[in-house]
Parts: structure tokens; sequence; C-alpha cells
């Protein structure tokens, strides 16, 4: 895959459960092709596909089907291999390229403050061991620690296209025009806040959004007002579109919420989460998340269908 492919929306999917407790993948093709069926760009298995809560052979599983459904809609698949070790994260690597990942991405170790020279290594052994683009994750806006402007630099520096950029470190928009400024303008960035700092993020020239499923038909209408240039429909729907994920603080709020939404809109049988988990949705905070649904899909269904070329 080149890297003009991956723009656009990359939503990160959910993982279903069977009541069992193992991932169900009928229910999660269905996602997929739901997904697609709204017009995404691609797809992302990461944070929020509980990928951290996944043994190697259920990653092995979703990971093999999302990359062939991807493919039969021509589309990327996007893999997250990080790990707590190098040798593993290498390891995720090559595994994920050979069920198909179009490209990877990483978040550093979890465990480790770890030095620049060490997160350079890290993420230089990754890209060393594959020949597919990596997105280089700064996942600290909920989990880890921030990455430095000056490792991001160095590794485009020296891995070129092969390498962009996920950062989600507070305050979002600074840090992106930040690694935009120092690379002269050529890191390809994507947003990653679930959406939330996706006008302020667009504006600072990334090339993409990686949100989450749940609402990804809401980011594509987004997405296309922000390429056109009609501000009236970027305005609308960003409005009760932020106030919604607005509600999603943490990771764990994020797959609680995101499954909630799934299940109400028929994607989604349950909403299984594997845990322990830090956050579960309460009935007061489902009776607000369900109007504020409504409104944003009331809101977006009222305008007018963008014209295609």
């Amino acid at each position: 895959m080149t890297q003009r492919e991956l723009r656009g929306v990359f939503p990160v999917f959910q993982t279903p459960y069977r009541p069992d407790g193992g991932p169900d993948l009928e229910v999660l093709e269905a996602e997929f092709h739901w997904m697609f069926g709204h017009g995404i760009d691609g797809l992302v298995m990461g944070m929020v596909s509980e990928v951290l809560r996944l043994n190697p052979s259920e990653v092995a599983a979703i990971g093999t089907l999302a990359c062939a459904v991807a493919h039969k809609f021509d589309a990327p698949c996007v893999i997250s291999v990080g790990a707590e070790s190098t040798y593993v994260a290498v390891e995720n690597a090559r595994r994920a390229t050979d069920y198909g990942a179009s490209a990877l991405m990483a978040i550093p170790p979890l465990a480790t403050a770890t030095s620049d020279d060490e997160t350079f290594g890290y993420y230089s052994a990754i890209l060393r061991a594959v020949d597919v683009p990596l997105v280089v994750q700064d996942a600290s806006g909920y989990v880890g620690q921030p990455l430095s402007i000056a490792v991001q630099v160095r590794l485009l520096d020296l891995f070129g296209d092969q390498v962009m950029f996920k950062p989600e470190a507070q305050p979002i928009g600074q840090r992106i025009s930040e690694l935009r400024d120092k690379s002269g303008g050529r890191a390809k960035i994507f947003e990653g806040t679930g959406g939330l700092a996706l006008v302020d993020s667009y504006r600072r020239g990334i090339v993409g959004t990686m949100p989450g499923a749940d609402l990804c038909w809401a980011v594509v209408r987004l997405w296309q007002a922000l390429q056109s240039g009609n501000e009236a429909d970027v305005c609308a729907i960003n409005g009760p579109f932020v106030t919604l994920i607005s509600m999603q603080a943490e990771l764990d709020a994020f797959i609680a919420i995101e499954k909630h939404l799934l299940q109400l809109q028929g994607v989604f049988p349950n909403t299984a989460v594997r845990g322990p988990v830090s956050y579960s949705i309460d009935p007061e905070t489902a009776l607000e998340v369900n109007a504020l649904f409504n409104h944003l899909r009331d809101t977006v269904q009222s305008l007018r269908v963008p014209r295609t070329a």
C-alpha cells in the first residue's frame, strides 16, 4: 500500500463478544460491512478494539478477517502491533503483514517511561522489520506517556514516507502544529481523539481521522464537508457530534459508549466488554447518550447529500 491510500476516515472497529466470552466473528464481519456501507476509507484495529485484552490467536483471527474484508472493498486495513518489548512488537508486526495488513500502528510500551533513544530504537526496529507504513501512535491522551516531537521527526528523517503519525497528547492542536512545523510539513498525521478535535486538526493539515466505528457515518459526512469547504454543514454536524464524543473521557468510556451505540443501531447484539474495566454506563448516562445520538442522527439526515464527482 502506498501512503497516498492512507487518507480519509479510518474508524477503529469495536470487538463484539459471544455469550461464552469469545470474539463473535460473524457479528464482527457484519460490523465491517456496515461501516463500509457508510463510505469509510479503511479499517483500523486499535485500542478501542480491545487489542490489549485479546490473546495472540484472537488478534490473528480478528486481524485476518479485518484485512480480508477491507481488501474486498479495495481498502487498506491498519493493525495495531505495539507491545511492552521491542521483540514482541516486531513479532506482532511481521505476523500482521503475513495476514494482510496494509499498514501498522504502534503505541510505545506503557509500563516503562523510556528515553528518547529507547523509543527511537523501538519504532526503528518495527519499521526495519516490515515494508508497509507504520503509524506512530502517541496514545497518552488516555494511556502512557507523551512521545517526544524530536523523536517523531527523527523517525521521519530516517524512514521517510514509511512513517506516519497519530498524536493524541494534550494539547492536541498545538502538538499537531508543532509536529507539522518541525517536520517542514512532511509529517502525515491522523487525528485520533475519536473525532473530538477533527475540525481543528483538519485546519492544521491532517490527512485523515481514526474515530470509533459507532458514529462513522457522521464522521464521513463531516470529513466530506471539511474537504468541500461547506462550513454550514461543518458547524451543523460538529456541534452535536463533539457534545456526544466529549462524554468519552477515557479508554473504557470510549469502548462502553461506542458499544452501547452500536447496539442501539442494531449492529451489535450486546455491549459485552472484557474486564476489569474502569468505566460502565449507568441508566442516566444511557439516556443522555441516546438523546445526543438522536439529535446528531437527525441533524445529519437533514443535510443534503453531497454531490459526488
